[in-house]
């Protein structure tokens, strides 16, 4: 069973909530996250993206990157911007994007749960990215972003969330995207951590690389301790658990820079071969097992159908395209260190696509239909691994609201 603690962390000041709070490292490029750090000292950008206040030319993986984080961190402690809870705590984090809700409860768990697929993951990690974020945590010995679980609804929990959100928030604002985030405190919470204690497995639905990594520092402080018991805080790490049904998954699609030597005609004339090919006059796929493909200012229908007995990760519109398209005819075989293929997050919408492909950057784009809780938890489940960029969960969480340390 699932074990969650409260734990005494780190979280804003209130009156700087909305500075300190930013988005996850891995959505925004160097330029994208000095854009949105400028003129916000106080931001966490410049603990989990350091190098944006190094010289342009710097490394982003070299030791100055590192000790520039760790500056960085110890200052918003000193200034006051990240405060140390009187007591340990959970806490309920509220996302509120447009229509779509959803509460999850902000944690801890144990990296032996990982290590024991109590808590399930469907995709590889990357070694270069988790090696980063291994020595980013480890240099700070802190957690500044969660990570994203998911777990099969419970009606106790979801009693004791419903309890809770009768009281005043701790937080509560807007950031500038429009999303709306707000913040309960529960001091103690061993309600809480008795109802996980009764869920079998959550899954990892967004992080990876930070579980990963998380679990590697506590291992290393596990080796380097003698007197090692498992209850030290190093053995556990930053989550924020949601129920499965409220969860919001966006498509991942992709875009890919040339056609492998094939001109248009002879690349049509394949890909009709192996899927039901039509002219489109919508971007978007309407059900799985259906792809929209665009290229040379127009879009297609790629209509395919895998195996009555297929497994589930076999089920997948991602596996699709890449066992009958991008690596047969576009010659992707490893989507992961392919420097062809480009992955665009649902949230960007298929405009980015047309223009991509419009503006010469890609001969190609794929809009796809999104992946669905249902069968990330059965991949998962079937000690699958999923492809790279099969789920884009929206909206993502902040981090910097709470953190925590070992």
């Amino acid at each position: 069973m699932l074990r969650t603690k409260a734990f005494q962390g780190l979280r804003p000041t209130p009156p700087l909530v909305a500075e300190v709070a930013c988005v996850p490292y891995d959505v925004v490029d160097h330029e994208e996250s000095a854009a949105l750090a400028a003129g916000h000292p106080h931001s966490l950008l410049h603990v989990d993206r350091a190098e944006i206040d190094l010289p342009p030319e710097t490394d982003p993986y070299s030791d100055a990157v590192y000790a520039k984080a760790r500056e960085n961190f110890l200052g918003l402690q000193e200034e006051g911007a990240l405060v140390r809870e009187t007591e340990p705590c959970v806490y309920l984090y509220q996302q509120r994007m447009g229509s779509h809700v959803q509460v999850g409860v902000a944690t801890v768990c144990h990296i032996e749960d990982y290590e024991r697929d109590i808590i399930k993951k469907h995709e590889k990690t990357r070694r270069d990215k988790e090696d980063d974020r291994t020595r980013l945590i480890g240099t700070l010995s802190a957690d500044t972003g969660p990570v994203f679980l998911t777990y099969r609804d419970s009606a106790a929990i979801d009693e004791l969330v419903a309890a809770v959100q009768k009281d005043a928030p701790l937080y509560d604002f807007t950031a500038p995207d429009g999303i709306q985030h707000t913040v309960w405190r529960v001091p103690g919470a061993q309600s809480f951590v008795d109802a996980f204690a009764q869920v079998p497995v959550s899954y990892v639905a967004d992080g990876h690389h930070r579980t990963a990594s998380a679990v590697r520092v506590g291992r290393e402080r596990r080796a380097a301790n003698p007197a090692h018991t498992g209850n030290e805080d190093y053995n556990w790490f930053l989550c924020v658990l949601f129920p499965a049904s409220q969860l919001q998954i966006l498509p991942y699609n992709r875009a890919v820079k040339d056609l492998n030597g094939h001109t248009k005609e002879g690349f049509l004339e394949a890909v009709g071969r192996t899927f039901t090919l039509l002219p489109s006059g919508s971007a978007t796929p309407k059900r799985p097992g259906e792809i929209r493909m665009y290229i040379d200012g127009a879009w297609y229908d790629l209509a395919w159908q895998p195996a009555v007995n297929a497994d589930p990760i076999s089920q997948l519109d991602v596996t699709g395209l890449q066992d009958r398209l991008l690596a047969p005819l576009l010659g992707i075989d490893d989507p992961r260190t392919s420097k062809r293929i480009d992955f665009i997050g649902g949230i960007r919408g298929t405009d980015e696509l047309v223009k991509l492909v419009d503006s010469g950057k890609a001969a190609v784009a794929f809009s796809m239909y999104p992946t669905t809780v249902e069968q990330l938890m059965a991949i998962a489940d079937a000690n699958q691994i999923m492809q790279p960029k099969s789920t884009w969960f929206e909206p993502k969480l902040r981090s910097g609201l709470f953190v925590h340390t070992f």
